[in-house]
């Protein structure tokens, strides 16, 4: 039987009132955590993501040990490609390294379909050891989003500047459009399973998009996450968008049909509220400021919770995701002042 789950991070990001601010952290499950890293010295990230009893023990541990108000579920965006066709490899201080990069129309072509039951169970497993078993907070399931996933496609691995996708994409259009579309299919497939599985609310990181205009957002993106989300949207999970550097795509996230639109720290929410964000918002202390002295911490986590908290729709987050470098103990004592001190405000 389920245990009884504290919906505080679903009701705002429903945009419902809350009696505080509800916190999680990007990737706040690993690398920062000492029972991780011993994991880590015995297990690959494959390794690990492939046995549900330690996947689902490594997302649960941020949420014992700080307290936070949501799980995400810990994997990689690349866990459904190798399913679909795609020979990539996680490499150690590289990152993904794909060894039959996108570089046609028939490359595309030759990509084949996700079916997640027989591809992927071991995620789908997790999920449910996770929501039917553990955790007592929302499981948060994700999937990294077309361009994101496109750019490792077609450059092989990671980019600093991802000349070849835009080249591809811009001298290539009916390759890249269908591609996207097959990223398209493989997402709302693999989404919708994790939502059958348990999974209470979904997000898309298209980390590397703010690499795009606004026009070639419009013309190249935009279109096929219409898609994506439109097919999300009768799952009746709240949706969030993040990307990296993409506050100039900011509003084109907000016509979007989803419910949070996570800022990095480039943006001050009240920027975002300026410009005619109406959605819930999520966000956004730069997690370099983690490394800070505890009053600078303070001060600034005040400031941003002082700005989402000054309408209903708001989750505390970071810009960006916790560094290796942080310590467990700065991440427990924000989560408790972030619901201290907004719980002592709201209540004014």
């Amino acid at each position: 039987m389920a245990k009884q789950i504290d919906d505080t991070f679903l009701k705002a990001a429903r945009g419902e009132k809350t009696d505080r601010v509800p916190v999680w952290y990007m990737r706040q499950a690993g690398r920062s955590q000492p029972e991780y890293r011993a994991i880590k010295e015995k297990y690959s990230l494959f390794e690990i993501t492939h046995q549900p009893e330690l996947c689902a023990y490594v997302t649960r541990l941020p949420v014992e040990n700080y307290g936070v108000d949501a799980a995400i579920l810990y994997k990689d965006i690349m866990t459904p490609l190798p399913a679909i066709g795609v020979d990539v490899d996680i490499k150690t201080g590289i990152g993904p390294v794909i060894s039959n990069p996108v570089r046609s129309l028939s490359d595309v072509e030759k990509l084949g379909e996700l079916h997640p039951e027989q591809d992927i169970p071991y995620v789908l497993d997790t999920i449910k050891l996770l929501t039917e078993e553990q955790l007592t907070v929302p499981l948060i399931g994700f999937s990294g989003a077309p361009f994101t996933i496109a750019s490792y496609m077609i450059e092989g691995g990671p980019s600093k500047n991802y000349n070849k996708t835009k080249a591809f994409m811009y001298s290539e259009p009916q390759a890249w459009f269908a591609l996207m579309d097959k990223l398209a299919d493989t997402i709302i497939v693999y989404v919708k399973a994790q939502i059958k599985a348990g999974a209470k609310a979904i997000q898309l990181f298209d980390s590397w998009v703010g690499a795009l205009n606004v026009a070639d957002y419009r013309c190249f993106i935009k279109p096929v996450m219409e898609r994506i989300f439109t097919a999300l949207k009768e799952e009746n999970v709240p949706l969030i968008m993040f990307g990296v550097g993409a506050s100039h795509l900011a509003m084109e996230w907000h016509d979007l049909p989803l419910d949070v639109v996570g800022l990095d720290w480039r943006l001050p929410i009240s920027e975002a509220r300026e410009m005619g964000i109406r959605k819930t918002v999520m966000g956004n202390l730069d997690p370099a400021i983690l490394l800070a002295p505890w009053e600078v911490i303070e001060e600034r986590a005040r400031e941003i919770l002082d700005q989402g908290m000054q309408q209903p729709g708001y989750i505390f987050n970071l810009g960006h995701g916790v560094f290796p470098s942080v310590n467990p103990d700065t991440l427990k004592k924000l989560t408790g002042f972030i619901h201290d001190y907004s719980a002592f405000k709201l209540a004014e």
